[in-house]
């Protein structure tokens, strides 16, 4: 195995997310923070000649193969996740040291943009951004500079189709090894025959839907910047918000059910979205992660409003109702915006059924090829289909010819296996690390934590969602933070490109034979 290969392609990956850093100048320029300029400008350098030494350094390396495509997705977003926490890291110290005059524009320090001079703060935002999650390590959000709201907002916009999919709708060239990055990803569907086309079809279509939910966002009473920051980061289903209480913070049921559309349509992968705008509006019904997509989010919203209104929650029917939708739609998109109060850490806000219900759809997720976290509601299809495929065959003849059907595909007893098989392996894996942050957490934190936020928290961490239920926050301790990145991270990687990382280095590290 070529590392060669490895270290070449992180080095071009930084050299594009460099690009981020330099993208994000203007906006502090016509923001007024002029401080802000030097921290964007010496991250994007820093990440640019990290990248540069390594694209250079390994250039004669070959093609990646498929398992160098998976540490190459594994150790990015890795690096990617630690060093884009710079400009949150060097915008807090140049605010703390005040080496500008005046007209840097230099405001005072204040609690919420000082917790980023702990580096481990910057790099949480930071993966948190890229990843799409939207846990975030800032108390009050309106008090962040500018600057930095749209840095967070860019990061989850970004992450949302992913840094590898950017690379390769920049750098690449046909038979470079697109494909093999590009599936690396946790990505399979083609928009075109070639991966070059299929990336940048993906970015046109993205870009189009950020326009319009700015657009009908503006329409429903959102001011410009929200509209921008909230756009972002809807279409990304990433969650991160300019305001402490998110989207509740308007007090506007017009915006909250303008928001749920947006959700939605970030919810449904990219190739349906290509055929639907190229007028096939049956493959609204027709594609089985899309058809369920609605019947999901129909079905959850019903149970979650009957739980609230049950539990008295809410002073009406209708109340309950916005709050079910928004929050079920919220949770199971993965995108983490709020419109309530779920939990206060040690304070019990919803009742242990509601929350963890939320927590069922978090872990679900939507559909796969989207911009969405969780399981993806193929693989549960994939577990339920074909757990009773497995178990019908036990009252089959062994000379019977055996098929499982999902969706418009039909596959023969070896495909059904090798995919039952794949999606039993993510699912185990995934309860597994569930399981292990849960564990760190009760361990690090007060007791006096309920285990259902405790549970609630580590699964919006590993389904890259963002909604809290008061536990995440600067006052964590490190340990649970650390523990809370690699959910992240995992996560948004669908944990096998993270186990194989892990194997590389266990076995290079003589741990195992």
């Amino acid at each position: 195995m070529s590392l060669g290969t490895v270290g070449r392609d992180i080095g071009r990956i930084l050299q594009v997310v460099s690009l981020t850093t330099f993208v994000s100048v203007p906006v502090a320029v016509a923001s007024g923070e002029h401080y802000a300029v030097p921290a964007f400008a010496i991250s994007g350098l820093v990440m640019f000649a990290i990248g540069v030494t390594l694209s250079r350094g390994f250039v004669d390396a070959p093609d990646p193969g498929k398992l160098h495509a998976m540490l190459i997705a594994a150790t990015a977003w890795g690096v990617v996740g630690v060093l884009g926490g710079l400009p949150f890291l060097l915008v807090a110290w140049t605010i703390t040291l005040d080496p500008f005059p005046a007209w840097a524009n230099t405001p005072s320090m204040n609690g919420t943009t000082a917790v980023f001079r702990h580096p481990l703060n910057g790099i949480f935002e930071s993966m948190s951004g890229f990843t799409s999650t939207g846990l975030t390590m800032a108390a009050i959000e309106d008090d962040l500079p500018r600057s930095l709201h749209w840095w967070r907002s860019f990061t989850e916009w970004i992450g949302g189709v992913g840094v590898i999919v950017l690379t390769v709708a920049i750098l690449a060239r046909p038979g470079s090894g697109s494909l093999t990055l590009y599936q690396s990803e946790a990505r399979s569907e083609k928009i075109h025959p070639s991966i070059v086309s299929t990336v940048r079809e993906i970015w046109k279509i993205y870009l189009g839907f950020t326009l319009a939910a700015i657009a009908l966002f503006l329409a429903a009473g959102m001011p410009l910047w929200g509209a921008i920051n909230h756009a972002m980061t809807a279409i990304a289903t990433g969650g991160f918000s300019i305001h402490a209480d998110s989207i509740g913070h308007y007090g506007s049921p017009l915006i909250e059910y303008a928001v749920v559309p947006v959700m939605v349509a970030g919810s449904i992968a990219f190739p349906i979205h290509y055929l639907i705008l190229n007028g096939e509006l049956r493959n609204v019904y027709t594609d089985i992660q899309t058809r369920w997509v609605f019947v999901w989010f129909a079905l959850g919203t019903i149970a979650l409003t009957g739980i609230l209104a049950l539990n008295g929650e809410y002073d009406s029917l209708e109340e309950a109702f916005r709050i079910g939708l928004f929050q079920f739609v919220s949770a199971t998109s993965n995108t983490g915006f709020g419109t309530a109060t779920i939990g206060g850490g040690t304070e019990r806000a919803w009742t242990a059924g509601a929350t963890l219900f939320v927590c069922l759809g978090m872990l679900t997720g939507a559909a796969a090829g989207s911009t969405v976290g969780g399981l993806k509601l193929i693989r549960v299809i994939t577990l339920l289909k074909g757990t009773v495929w497995q178990v019908r065959s036990v009252f089959t003849p062994a000379s019977a010819v055996r098929r499982l059907r999902l969706g418009k595909r039909t596959l023969d007893e070896t495909q059904a296996q090798r995919e039952y098989t794949e999606a039993a392996v993510v699912f185990v894996l995934w309860i597994a690390f569930l399981i292990v942050g849960i564990a760190v957490l009760l361990w690090t934190l007060s007791p006096h934590h309920p285990l259902e936020y405790v549970i609630f928290d580590v699964m919006s961490a590993q389904s890259n969602v963002g909604l809290d239920a008061g536990i995440t926050g600067p006052d964590m301790p490190d340990a649970a933070k650390v523990m809370l990145l690699f959910n992240m991270w995992i996560g948004r990687l669908e944990i096998i490109p993270v186990a194989v990382l892990l194997g590389s280095i266990f076995r290079r590290g003589g741990l195992y034979e």
